[in-house]
């Protein structure tokens, strides 16, 4: 590995963050590691920092965030795979458990609910788009869904704010106090793609690319799976 003039500029969308965390113990690089979410306009979001002028070396967020920063002429490469996400629900520990296993018991849970907390990026964006109208109920949750920004869904739950919460899988498993429903029903459990984005600075792709090796070694890909994500192997190990 190569010294780069620089640490090598990291930004995480919520739901590769845990296990990048966790990772970067063992990385034999200098990382700054900052947060943000993939899309929408929360005033840490990727989106906003690019807009005001915010550049990185390596961008880790959804697939559909890449396609916005594509636009914005911010990258050096296509898009690089390396997890699949799904969508999880989860109440407060103690808390009754509402069913969520099938599309009925799905709607039977959301109308229950006092409350609903969802993720302002990609999986919120998908539940208001796409699962509410599905299920008829678009207009009974204008009055009890929430949107959070700049925070995990997990801790508004934990702290009484929302009975009922969803966001990617792997945001919710690492909060303490949650007791986690599983994925959604067959009929809406969609599989997200996050993965990896280049940024411009060409003095820094190497360490970049190899910072993208280390992310696809079978290493990264166990943590990946412990924090509830499907790593994606497209090729044989090593640079993408």
């Amino acid at each position: 590995m190569a010294e780069a003039p620089r640490p090598l500029k990291v930004i995480t969308s919520g739901a590769q963050a845990a296990p990048v965390e966790a990772l970067l113990a063992d990385y034999p690089g200098r990382v700054e590691l900052s947060f943000g979410s993939s899309l929408g306009r929360a005033h840490d979001s990727i989106p906003t920092r690019v807009s005001e002028g915010q550049r990185f070396d390596v961008y880790l967020l959804a697939e559909g965030g890449h396609a916005q920063l594509a636009r914005d002429g911010v990258l050096s490469g296509p898009f690089v795979p390396i997890v699949e996400s799904r969508i999880g629900a989860a109440v407060a520990e103690g808390a009754p458990r509402p069913d969520i296993s099938t599309t009925g018991a799905l709607r039977r849970a959301l109308l229950g609910a006092n409350s609903v907390a969802h993720a302002a990026s990609a999986s919120g964006i998908y539940l208001s788009t796409v699962v509410f109208p599905a299920l008829g109920i678009a207009d009974a949750m204008k009055d009890k869904a929430r949107t959070i920004y700049s925070e995990r869904v997990g801790r508004v739950v934990t702290r009484g704010e929302a009975e009922l919460g969803f966001q990617q899988m792997s945001e919710l498993i690492p909060i303490p106090g949650l007791s986690i429903l599983g994925s959604l029903p067959p009929e809406f459990d969609r599989t997200f793609v996050f993965g990896a984005s280049l940024g411009s600075d060409a003095e820094m792709r190497s360490a970049a690319d190899d910072f993208l090796a280390f992310l696809r070694s079978d290493k990264a890909s166990a943590e990946f799976a412990r924090w509830g994500l499907d790593p994606i192997h497209p090729g044989p190990p090593g640079r993408p």
